[in-house]
C-alpha cells in the first residue's frame, strides 16, 4: 500500500508540473500586455516619449521580456524572483491580484468560505435524497414510483442548470415571493450571531434548492443502476434462499457491492465543495470561487485565475488518489499492493 501511495504521489507531482506549465503557457498566449494595462489609467497624463520610457521600464520590472520558461520558473518558485527572493507557488505565495490590488490569498479567503458553506449543504441534501431514492427504485424496479422517478430524473438530467434556475426563480421568487431572487444577505443589514446565519440561509435557500434538484437526476439513476446490478448477483440470490432478512440483503450485501462504482462520484461531490458552481453563483449573485474565477477572466487578472485553476488541479489529483484508496476500504476484495 505504501509503495503504491508513493508511486501515485510521484505521478501526481509530474502531472501537476505538466498541467501548470501548459496552463501558464495558455494564459500567456492571450493577447494582452500587463504593462500597458498598468499604465492605461495614467496614459493621458504622460507625453508619448515619457509613456514609452515608462512602459519599457515597467516591462523590465515585471520580467515580461524574459523567456516564458524563465517566467514560469519564477511563478512556480523554482528560481528567484526579480527581487532575489524564492517566492512562488511552491513556497505558498499564490501571486498578486492586479484587479483587487492585494495578495491572492487575501482575495480568495471570503469566496472560498462562501463556496464551502453553499456546496456542503447542497451535497449533503443531494446525497440524502438520491441514495435512498435510488435504492428504493432498484428494489421496486418497474413500480409506479420507479417509473415516475425515471421520467422525472430524465427531465432533470436533460435540462441545463441555468434553465432550472430560471424556472425556480420565476415560480418561487417572482410568482410566490417566498425567497429573494439573488444576494447573500439582506441589503444594508449588519446582523451578527445567529441572526446573521439565519438571514444568510434564507437567501441561500433558493440556490440550494436549484443545486440539489439539478444533481438529483444523474446520481439517482447511477445509484439505481448499481443497485440493480448488485441485486442480480448470485450471492444475493443465495442469501435470499437461505432466508436472510430482506433489509439485511439490501443494505448489508447488495448496497456494499453497489457502493464500489458509486464511491468515486460521492468523493468527487464532497471535494467539489471547494471548487464552487460557476453557473449558480453568477445566476444568484453569490460571492464564491466560481464567480471570482469568472471575474478574474473578465478583468484579465490572469494571475488570479491561474492560482484558482491550480487549486482546482490539486483538488482533482488528491481526489483521484482518495477515490482509489477508498475502494479497498469499501470492498475488502480490492487490495492495492502494486
Amino acid at each position: 500500500m505504501l509503495k503504491y501511495v508513493l508511486k501515485r504521489i510521484g505521478y501526481m507531482i509530474v502531472v501537476f508540473f505538466a498541467v501548470s506549465f501548459l496552463m501558464y503557457c495558455l494564459y500567456n498566449l492571450i493577447p494582452q500586455d500587463q504593462a500597458r494595462m498598468e499604465l492605461e489609467p495614467i496614459k493621458s497624463t504622460m507625453k508619448p516619449a515619457e509613456y514609452q520610457a515608462r512602459y519599457e521600464e515597467l516591462r523590465k520590472e515585471m520580467g515580461l521580456d524574459d523567456p516564458i520558461v524563465v517566467r514560469y520558473a519564477r511563478w512556480m518558485g523554482l528560481t528567484k524572483d526579480l527581487k532575489g527572493n524564492m517566492k512562488g507557488l511552491l513556497e505558498g505565495y499564490f501571486g498578486y491580484s492586479r484587479y483587487f490590488k492585494q495578495d491572492i490569498v487575501e482575495v480568495v479567503k471570503e469566496p472560498i468560505k462562501n463556496t464551502i458553506f453553499i456546496n456542503i449543504f447542497a451535497t449533503i441534501l443531494a446525497l440524502g435524497i438520491t441514495i435512498p431514492l435510488g435504492i428504493y427504485c432498484a428494489v421496486h424496479k418497474g413500480g409506479k414510483i420507479d417509473n415516475f422517478t425515471q421520467v422525472l430524473t430524465i427531465v432533470g438530467y436533460s435540462i441545463p442548470t441555468y434553465i432550472i434556475a430560471l424556472v425556480f426563480i420565476y415560480v418561487l421568487a417572482v410568482l410566490l415571493r417566498i425567497f429573494p431572487v439573488s444576494g447573500m444577505g439582506t441589503p444594508g443589514a449588519n446582523y451578527t450571531g445567529l441572526k446573521f446565519y439565519t438571514d444568510r440561509l434564507y437567501y441561500l435557500c433558493l440556490p440550494l434548492i436549484v443545486m440539489t434538484f439539478g444533481s438529483l437526476g444523474g446520481m439517482t439513476r447511477y445509484v439505481r443502476a448499481s443497485m440493480i446490478d448488485a441485486l442480480s448477483m448470485d450471492h444475493i440470490k443465495t442469501a435470499r434462499a437461505k432466508g436472510v432478512h430482506e433489509k439485511q440483503v439490501i443494505y448489508s450485501h447488495a448496497w456494499r457491492n453497489a457502493l464500489l462504482p458509486i464511491i468515486g462520484i460521492v468523493i468527487g461531490w464532497f471535494l467539489g465543495i471547494f471548487s464552487g458552481s460557476v453557473i449558480i453563483e453568477n445566476t444568484f449573485g453569490l460571492s464564491g470561487m466560481g464567480s471570482l474565477y469568472i471575474k478574474g477572466l473578465n478583468q484579465h487578472d490572469y494571475e488570479l485565475t491561474l492560482a484558482i485553476q491550480m487549486f482546482y488541479t490539486v483538488i482533482s489529483l488528491v481526489g483521484a488518489l482518495i477515490t482509489d484508496l477508498s475502494y479497498g476500504l469499501v470492498d475488502p476484495r480490492v487490495r492495492i499492493d502494486k
